[in-house]
């Protein structure tokens, strides 16, 4: 569904309220899981996925001590991965499309 099409099902305020969330979760990743490499990765799939979907991973990963231990490199590669199979059972590119 695009994003005219959710706000009009939902509502405005409801939607900019889902919108919000989603920017705190973006910033979050940002802060937290951004190698270098992943920025573009969170920012598409931020915004095509879910907000559900994506909290489950960061719980996941929250409760996983084998998965805190890890470098910072190693925790966005598995974050990216698990952003990506989510994608692809939804039929979902995460990548930019350039002209």
């Amino acid at each position: 569904m695009n994003d005219m099409g959710k706000a009009q099902q939902i509502g405005i305020p409801a939607y900019n309220a889902e919108q919000e969330e989603k920017r705190k979760i973006l910033d979050f990743l940002l802060a937290s899981y951004n190698d270098g490499r992943r920025k573009n990765l969170f920012c598409i799939a931020v915004n095509l996925l879910e907000i559900g979907e994506i909290e489950n991973i960061l719980q996941a990963v929250k409760s996983d001590k084998e998965f805190q231990g890890l470098s910072k490199k190693e925790q966005a590669s598995i974050i990216a991965k698990q952003l990506q199979d989510i994608a692809a059972n939804k039929g979902i590119a995460l990548k930019l499309r350039k002209k």
